[in-house]
């Protein structure tokens, strides 16, 4: 049976960081978007506190995870146990791309003493709401090797490379051809945009087919600049209502040539029943 928490409990926060794998869940908001769920191998996560969990964002050539998250921040974590005891966790919340290259980063980086990988991409913190556990009676067992060492590997000599004269082995390269953009068109990586635009880099084309995506429409349906303009016009009308309600309200029943409209309501007992039928607007 689930059992459901606000925080995570210190025993499950050492059950999670003695993990190989996680996996990532998040999803664009349109319903024509594609929800995406990414596995995470390697020791570059952690446990910051019980309610924030954090991993180290390697490059790849998909862009999902970022591009949903500046969308709007919803993520989900999950982690399997493949020995001992059955167990599923996840973690409910919202995520927070700090991008190699700002400040933020540098910063979480010093402070937590984290060690950089080749082709690091950005940090992902997760701010967690709800942390959930369940038996996961039907998850296999597994034995782990070892990690794999393939990504950090192509990524060294990539860095190599570009450190040996070759421009276009850069990661900001890379990145504005893989991470700029989403399978959906949403903007992705910040850095990946921008060195798209001033090394004139086009994106890798990432899905195909008659229902490839060809242009990314928010489920908002309006941005949140545009929604927070909406709610302060709201409010200044209101506010214009409340102070000048009475000024305005005669204005409106004011005719045409400057005589307000009056409302004549006749004694009913001394009209024809062809004049009840008359309008009861009448102009002076």
């Amino acid at each position: 049976m689930g059992v459901f928490y606000e925080t995570i409990p210190e025993t499950l926060i050492e059950w999670i960081r003695k993990q190989h794998v996680f996996w990532v869940a998040t999803a664009p908001l349109s319903a024509s978007g594609h929800v995406n769920v990414s596995p995470k191998g390697g020791q570059y996560f952690g446990v910051l506190d019980e309610k924030t969990f954090w991993y180290h964002d390697l490059s790849g050539s998909g862009n999902e995870t970022i591009a949903h998250l500046y969308e709007n921040g919803r993520i989900t974590i999950q982690l399997c146990a493949f020995e001992g005891g059955p167990k599923i966790v996840r973690l409910w919340g919202h995520g927070k791309v700090l991008e190699n290259g700002t400040k933020p980063f540098s910063d979480f980086i010093s402070k937590n003493s984290v060690e950089l990988m080749p082709g690091t991409r950005s940090i992902i913190i997760v701010d967690i709401h709800q942390v959930g556990s369940s038996c996961g009676f039907s998850v296999p067992f597994y034995d782990f090797k070892s990690y794999r060492p393939v990504l950090n590997d192509h990524f060294a000599k990539k860095e190599k490379r570009f450190k040996e004269g070759k421009e276009d082995e850069s990661m900001d390269h890379y990145w504005a051809y893989k991470s700029a953009w989403s399978i959906d068109g949403m903007p992705g990586m910040k850095r990946g945009l921008t060195a798209a635009k001033t090394h004139k880099v086009a994106p890798l084309k990432k899905m195909v087919g008659p229902l490839a995506p060809t242009r990314y429409h928010s489920g908002l349906g309006f941005s949140v600049l545009q929604m927070l303009l909406i709610a302060l016009l709201s409010f200044l009308i209101g506010l214009t209502v409340a102070w000048h309600g009475q000024t305005i309200f005669n204005t409106l029943l004011t005719g045409v040539k400057g005589s307000p409209l009056e409302l004549h309501v006749p004694n009913w007992t001394q009209v024809s029943s062809s004049e009840k039928f008359r309008g009861l607007w009448s102009t002076h």
